[in-house]
């Protein structure tokens, strides 16, 4: 690592979206900082990128748990140096629904895919805010757009990080700080594994970590993929609400959410 290697701090680093972006960001000369609960995938990741000479350091910390992020940032960046990239990747998907409403089931959800969010931005965001420069990346999804049956905590906690990041980027932007929103439609990994059905316009996740590394050279304040599926659900959105759950209701009916699989 020299001087000049910028740093991201990736959550959610040890699979999925996350490991794909970080080991985009690693060839783009980003000193990697990852972090994720399970100790596992950070070692092999760690153990790739070290094998071709990318910087890289982790710790296992949970979004959830403040007082722990906290700390592995302090101790990520006291070796790579201040984080100048956040990618808030980690998240989980899990079947909630109002047939069976489980108020555990919702806030571990909404927890770990807002408030984990959240506690990740405020990890790094005080630091960027004294030095007046750096980058905010959220993976959200496009089930921000509207509430889908059976995802209610998923679609929910989406929407709220969308809120967050559109508050933020007005307000960070005359600093230097830019604010980037980004939002996949099916990506293939671990969390849509335990999905059974037609999952329209599914990507695998290298291209996904592509989309996000487009969104980040260019600083875009919102970037929904893949194409077809943005364009589709924004048409939707015209729509009255009637024909919105019509269709909604056929789309879902093709997918079965396999319970026994756990979350990513």
């Amino acid at each position: 690592m020299t001087p000049s290697n910028p740093v991201a701090l990736i959550t959610g680093a040890g699979s999925g979206i996350g490991r794909a972006t970080a080991r985009l960001l690693a060839q783009e000369g980003y000193a990697i900082a990852a972090i994720d609960r399970r100790e596992k995938g950070l070692v092999s990741l760690a153990d790739e990128l070290q094998a071709q000479q990318k910087p890289i350091a982790w710790r296992v910390a949970d979004v959830t748990d403040p007082p722990g992020l906290m700390q592995a940032t302090r101790e990520l960046e006291a070796k790579l140096g201040p984080t100048d990239l956040l990618i808030a990747s980690a998240g989980i998907g899990t079947e909630t629904t109002g047939l069976d409403y489980s108020i555990p089931e919702m806030n571990l959800v909404m927890n770990v895919n807002l408030i984990g969010v959240s506690n990740s931005i405020g990890a790094v965001l005080p630091g960027m805010v004294k030095r007046q420069r750096g980058h905010l990346v959220a993976i959200s999804s496009v089930a921000s757009y509207r509430g889908l049956p059976r995802m209610l905590a998923y679609c929910a906690s989406k929407a709220g990080v969308n809120a967050i990041m559109d508050g933020l980027r007005i307000e960070l932007k005359p600093i230097g700080i830019h604010v980037t929103t980004v939002c996949p439609a099916w990506v293939r990994t671990p969390m849509t594994e335990k999905l059974d059905g037609n999952l329209e316009h599914l990507i695998d996740v290298e291209v996904a970590a592509q989309e996000i590394l487009y969104a980040i050279r260019k600083k875009r304040a919102f970037h929904a993929f893949p194409r077809a599926m943005r364009w589709k659900l924004g048409f939707m959105l015209w729509w009255p609400r009637s024909w919105q759950d019509w269709y909604i209701k056929r789309m879902m009916n093709r997918i079965n959410i396999n319970k026994d699989q756990p979350p990513e």
